[in-house]
């Protein structure tokens, strides 16, 4: 269960690092989020990220 809800925050974690990555690069994606405004996003994805990979890594696995 731990591992399956890491997986979920590591992935959601990446598609709010890709967003925030794009909303920045096209200057903000339809007035919604701005250039520098996608910096929330981005800090969200990396919490998202991290919490997910070390979620996973520190699960045992019982076999």
């Amino acid at each position: 269960m731990k591992k399956t809800f890491g997986a979920i925050l590591t992935t959601l974690g990446i598609i709010g690092l890709i967003w925030a990555a794009y909303a920045f690069m096209m200057g903000g994606d339809g007035g919604v989020v701005g250039k520098y405004t996608s910096v929330v996003p981005f800090v969200i994805g990396l919490i998202f990220f991290f919490s997910g990979i070390s979620l996973v890594k520190s699960t045992r696995d019982h076999v």
